[in-house]
């Protein structure tokens, strides 16, 4: 038998990967847990002298970008397995160029690869990523965090939360994520739904209150000023591109209401930094949540882990580490689906889901 195929895991900070990569034949995995950052001289540096041997890499969405740059210094890579079907961190048309090949994954492809199963993932009408945004909204609105350091220690009622029944859902973005968010809002606690984006129609809202089983007219579209001054609940929905990078802006924000409460599950990009850290660094909203930042992981050294909030006057503000997509049923079916396609790749066989 020849020697085993070695794969470089990047970025699995669970460790789910490796017993899933095990069910192929004649492999064998290296992990590389700590995420490095390419544009940093340093970090490339250490990431081709890592991932320079390996003909193929698994990648985890976003978590390590892979430029041009990054890819023409790993000359014998072959074959790069990301998870699901976007990843705007790999340029595949460089990858193409350099005879590498760009396979994602969907969390639902059937495969030849049985393994118990300690969860599912969601069903296709449902995502992780709108049940994260609403446990931060709700967590951010009923003080969670606070109240729940308070009584582990030794205190009690941390002051007073805000209800959400009836007032003003804001959604920057209405697509799929965006609409089901939407929908939670109105069915839940009996809000008012006011949508938003550079392409929006009454017409495009009207059909995604339909296909979230709400009638016509539920879902109401403002423009981008309307949107921020009415807002109790302001949530982003919209991808990352070109045209939305920046787009929430320190006009935008200074239009919020001093209840209001930020929300951002989508990227850290679409919104300027400086302007969000000032807005809530002196207290001008009532708060926000944040799943997703400017640069991932997020530092250690950062101003947003070591400023003090919800003290001298500053806003509330929760935060989590980019747990969108983070489910055990959603990671562990991309990695199969990985683990298919290495499989496959071994045996010479057509790949799923070729993205480039």
């Amino acid at each position: 038998m020849s020697e085993p195929l070695r794969i470089a895991v990047l970025d699995d900070y669970a460790g789910v990967s490796s017993p899933i990569f095990s069910h192929v034949p004649n492999i064998t995995t290296v992990p590389f847990p700590e995420t490095l950052d390419p544009t940093d001289p340093a970090d490339f540096t250490k990431l081709v002298s890592q991932l320079k041997p390996f003909s193929v890499i698994s990648t985890c969405r976003e978590r390590t970008p892979f430029q041009a740059p990054l890819l023409s210094a790993l000359p014998n890579l072959k074959l790069l397995l990301t998870t699901g079907l976007r990843n705007n961190g790999i340029d595949g048309a460089a990858a193409r160029k350099l005879g590498i090949t760009l396979v994602g994954t969907t969390g639902f492809t059937p495969t030849s690869i049985d393994i118990p199963a300690p969860d599912v993932p969601p069903p296709a009408a449902y995502d992780a990523t709108t049940q994260q945004t609403w446990a931060l909204i709700l967590a951010l609105a009923a003080r969670l965090p606070q109240n729940d350091v308070s009584v582990k220690t030794g205190g009690w009622q941390d002051g007073m939360s805000t209800t959400l029944g009836g007032k003003t859902f804001a959604a920057l973005g209405l697509g799929k994520l965006g609409g089901r968010a939407a929908r939670i809002a109105v069915q839940a606690f009996g809000m008012k739904v006011i949508a938003w984006s550079s392409n929006m129609t009454q017409e495009k809202a009207d059909e995604a209150a339909e296909t979230n089983g709400l009638p016509k007219g539920t879902f109401r579209v403002v423009s981008k000023r309307e949107l921020f001054e009415q807002a109790d609940v302001l949530s982003l929905h919209v991808v990352l591109g070109e045209r939305t990078r920046g787009i929430v802006g320190a006009e935008d924000l200074a239009r919020l209401k001093g209840s209001a409460l930020f929300i951002n599950c989508s990227r850290g990009a679409l919104v300027d930094e400086e302007a969000l850290f000032e807005v809530l660094n002196e207290g001008r909203i009532r708060g926000a949540a944040v799943d997703v930042y400017w640069k991932e992981p997020l530092p250690k050294e950062s101003r947003w882990r070591s400023t003090k909030w919800s003290e001298d006057g500053r806003s509330d503000v929760v935060f989590s580490p980019h747990m969108g997509y983070v489910n055990i049923g959603t990671i562990q079916a991309w990695y199969v689906e990985q683990a298919e396609n290495v499989k496959r790749w071994q045996n010479k066989e057509e790949l799923l889901h070729v993205m480039n």
